[in-house]
């Protein structure tokens, strides 16, 4: 089975006149439809609201797509904060579930009006610290230990994170932030990474919104939100199966039901937190092929390395790739698809199955829209690609440039290399 790209070959061919590869390019369409199908999911709850994940993609013009469905902004750093200041994005646009925090940040935050999500118990003090008192809403994040196993095996182990409370923390931050002047409260908690199944969210709300329950019998404080944050995945390989968002949203809105409306909970906003399922399929990493090479093995060279992508080289994630132009000819080569970096690791795909690739060909690596461009870096002095947005009109609009050496050689104030490489 195969992923059918957005691009086509003599659309692509277009682009690369103007544009030189490797570039990562977005689906307006795409990302619209999937946007206004989650805010159709969860349309049932009055003040439901997705915080775009900045940190998969850190693109204004593509966060700015997103705001028209009412999306905000999940903040995570400084920088993060300042993206969503420069877009109008401010006041509870923003959360900011941070860790580890430095105190300016918290109190940016603070002055943009942004909902500050807390990871510790011990992030009250230093929001005070920063802020001069805590803000009259605040979330804190659950992390509830051991191992999270669903029917169809997906797990992972919160345990082992480094996030959020235990439950007896969030009763005890609860109880202080209450006493110190905040009048509503928010839980939020991310048990799982990029689940491929209709259950995680509902099986998540169901033990935050027992924990919701239990916090405002005993502490009598009021439940204003829940935060599901993110999780729901996208298939990455061409024959799983999609998550349903519609009844991902159904599932939810049942838990919701049976858990909190027979509390006198019904007023409670749910919250998501999304970016791999928000972007990743509607983005693609454009690269040519320029090398060939056989020996034990058989290597297609491209122009794009893992500063471009870096997860397959990082922890071996797969990304499909469709050779434009080929997508009809028999699978009947086995290759290794590489970068230039000077590390084995430096590959798009080991052993994959694809046609005859011949030098020039343009490769289409499928989902890289969240988490793809974000994670570059500049090793070996590689720089960035460009990022290309594929408007609904059919035309290509430049919405972050290709970093040039001069980019790379910003920060050596007490070094010229320009000026020694001209002496």
């Amino acid at each position: 089975m195969a992923k059918t790209p957005f691009l086509t070959k003599e659309k692509a061919q277009e682009i690369i006149k103007e544009f030189p590869t490797p570039f990562h390019i977005y689906d307006e369409k795409g990302i619209r439809q999937n946007a206004e199908n989650l805010k159709k999911a969860f349309a049932w709850n009055r003040g439901y609201k997705e915080y775009f994940a900045v940190k998969a993609t850190p693109n204004p013009f593509l966060i700015n797509i997103l705001r028209d469905y009412g999306c905000g902004c999940d903040c995570s750093s400084l920088t993060e904060l300042m993206i969503s200041k420069a877009i109008g994005a401010v006041g509870e646009d923003i959360m900011f579930s941070s860790n580890d925090t430095p105190l300016e940040e918290f109190k940016f935050c603070y002055e943009l009006g942004g909902i500050i999500n807390l990871d510790d118990i011990t992030h009250i003090d230093a929001v005070e610290k920063a802020c001069g008192k805590l803000p009259k809403k605040m979330s804190c994040r659950f992390n509830p230990g051991g191992v999270i196993q669903m029917s169809n095996g997906i797990m992972d182990n919160p345990g082992d994170a480094k996030y959020g409370m235990t439950e007896e923390q969030i009763f005890e931050a609860f109880r202080i932030m209450k006493e110190k002047g905040v009048e509503e409260f928010g839980l939020h908690s991310f048990l799982c990474s990029n689940t491929v199944t209709n259950e995680y969210y509902p099986m998540l709300a169901e033990i935050l919104f027992k924990l919701a329950v239990s916090l405002k019998n005993k502490l009598d404080v009021k439940i204003s939100f829940i935060n599901l944050s993110g999780g729901i995945g996208i298939p990455y390989l061409p024959d799983a199966e999609p998550n349903d968002i519609f009844a991902i949203g159904e599932g939810v809105h049942k838990v919701y039901n049976d858990v909190l409306v027979p509390e006198g909970m019904d007023d409670v906003a749910i919250f998501t937190e999304l970016g791999r399922y928000m972007m990743a399929p509607y983005g693609a990493l454009v690269t040519t092929a320029i090398n060939e090479k056989h020996i034990h093995k058989e290597y297609i060279g491209v122009d794009a390395c893992a500063v471009n992508l870096m997860r397959p080289a990082m922890y071996g994630a797969y990304h499909h790739i469709t050779v434009l132009g080929k997508e009809n000819e028999p699978l009947s080569e086995t290759y290794d698809i590489t970068g230039s970096l000077c590390e084995n690791n430096d590959k798009f795909a080991v052993d994959r199955r694809l046609p005859k690739i011949d030098m020039g060909d343009i490769l289409f690596i499928h989902d890289t829209g969240a988490h793809g461009f974000s994670m570059g870096y500049n090793y070996n002095g590689k720089l960035k690609s460009a990022e290309l947005l594929l408007q609904e009109n059919g035309e290509v609009k430049l919405i972050r440039r290709a970093e040039n050496p001069k980019d790379y050689f910003a920060t050596f104030d007490c070094f010229d290399v320009f000026d020694k490489l001209n002496s």
